[in-house]
């Protein structure tokens, strides 16, 4: 267990963060305590409604409370549109849907200016929002989109505002985009750019359920009557609970541990591991901040206080799996990226 978490949870709150009077530190507590409840209860109605996939789930849901984006990565049939669905309801989320096709054009995502004429018969442009202007926007199977399409989200991603017409136009709060991405292997899509993926701050992967989960679902969604998920948050308190992980502390340990598994994922900072072998360019600088703030969210979903070097480790795959890629003599030895990240967290040890 990593030294933050054997300490007392107010002098844990301590490190890595300016001083604060011990009323401040037990005020934090307390929020971080009413946070988990909150965070337990959204939790629990994504289970009502989805089966099985406890990883998938928590995935997003760390995504979401670090104040991130995720792209989830699975075949179709896999409920990934209906986790979407769920987590904008149980959040209390505005949420808007668009299904990206080859023939999506940008300001069929962003909206366009159209020509208006009043009474009088002076013209004038107005602007008609398009979807994006929503709390929680699902792009559903992003990469059927042609790249210029897919390239539209790049500035809302990252700056939280788009420009249409030199005219700035600022983006709901919370905003958060959840993508549906089908395997690059099947007909009609497009690999998405890697400035964008680069803007995801974990990629979830999808798997089959297990048999009992599969289970479960034959029998509860056959019938008459389906589970329907039911608010358990607001957007106002999920905006606290992201505000309240950025307060988190985070040991010296952890920050060790993350540095030492970024960095080693690069070939040139490699230092001749075998790793190096494989990689042709790794993640940079915002994969670190990315693994600092999930490691938080992580702990405060979990019930904890304080991330540890575990949560680092749970999350490495999530969220380098995207920034990084295999030179072609790896390919050609049928490695994987996850193999290969694998390899680094066995010797980050």
């Amino acid at each position: 267990m990593d030294q933050m978490q054997r300490q007392n949870p107010e002098s844990a709150l301590m490190s890595h963060a300016s001083p604060v009077s011990p009323a401040d530190d037990s005020a934090l507590v307390a929020k971080a305590e009413e946070a988990m409840e909150v965070v337990k209860a959204a939790r629990q109605g994504v289970a009502e409604v989805i089966f099985g996939q406890e990883t998938v789930v928590d995935n997003t849901l760390v995504t979401l409370l670090a104040g991130g984006h995720a792209l989830l990565v699975g075949v179709p049939g896999l409920a990934k549109t209906k986790l979407v669905e769920t987590l904008g309801t149980v959040l209390g989320l505005d949420a808007n849907r668009v299904q990206f096709t080859p023939d999506l054009m940008p300001s069929d995502i962003l909206g366009s200016e159209i020509l208006d004429q009043d009474e009088a018969g002076t013209r004038s442009f107005r602007f008609v929002k398009g979807p994006i202007f929503a709390q929680l926007l699902m792009a559903d199977e992003i990469n059927r989109a042609s790249p210029r399409t897919q390239s539209a989200l790049l500035q809302a991603m990252q700056e939280y505002h788009v420009t249409i017409a030199g005219e700035r136009h600022d983006l709901p709060q919370p905003f958060h985009v959840l993508a549906t991405q089908n395997p690059l292997e099947q007909e009609g899509t497009y690999p998405l750019p890697e400035a964008q993926l680069d803007r995801f701050l974990m990629q979830v992967d999808v798997p089959y359920p297990d048999e009992a989960a599969e289970r479960r679902i034959l029998l509860e969604t056959t019938g008459t009557a389906e589970a329907t998920a039911k608010p358990a948050m607001t957007a106002q308190q999920l905006m606290d609970v992201q505000s309240l992980v950025r307060r988190m502390p985070v040991g010296d340990s952890v920050v060790e541990a993350i540095l030492r598994l970024v960095r080693s994922a690069r070939p040139q900072e490699n230092d001749g591991k075998s790793a190096a072998q494989h990689i042709a360019w790794g993640p940079g600088p915002r994969a670190s901040q990315a693994l600092t703030l999930c490691a938080r969210a992580r702990a405060l979903l979990d019930g904890r206080l304080a991330p540890s070097v575990d949560d680092v480790l749970a999350l490495a795959e999530p969220v380098l799996q995207h920034r990084m890629a295999l030179n072609f003599a790896a390919r050609a030895e049928g490695l994987s990226v996850r193999s290969v990240i694998s390899d680094l967290k066995r010797d980050l040890g």
